[in-house]
């Protein structure tokens, strides 16, 4: 299975807002920031439905946000972080600082 993932340099910075829109997206985006390793999507504590975090993926994986690597039943998922940083500087660290990702880690959402 071959899953798209878009060059560095054929990133959007519209299709990169569009998918940082939605706050399940973004949440999911923390997430990733704060591992070392790419971990299996499933693992991720969201609260969703399976059929709604593929489709959270799949629209953050083709904007060019994360990588995915099928192993076994499971995709790995990683943040391409210095893809995104190397296309629009400074971006990821400012989403990554939006006051409604701290509430939501404040919370414990």
């Amino acid at each position: 299975m071959s899953l798209h993932h878009p060059p560095t340099d054929e990133l959007e910075l519209t299709a990169v807002l569009h998918a940082l829109s939605d706050p399940q997206r973004l949440r999911i985006v923390q997430l990733l920031a704060e591992q070392d390793t790419a971990v299996p999507c499933g693992s991720l504590p969201l609260g969703i439905s399976k059929s709604t975090a593929t489709h959270h993926f799949r629209v953050l994986r083709e904007a060019g946000l994360i990588e995915q690597s099928p192993t076994g039943t499971t995709k790995l998922t990683t943040l391409r972080r210095a893809d995104l940083d190397a296309r629009f500087p400074g971006l990821l660290e400012i989403v990554l600082a939006s006051p409604l990702l701290l509430a939501a880690s404040a919370s414990g959402s």
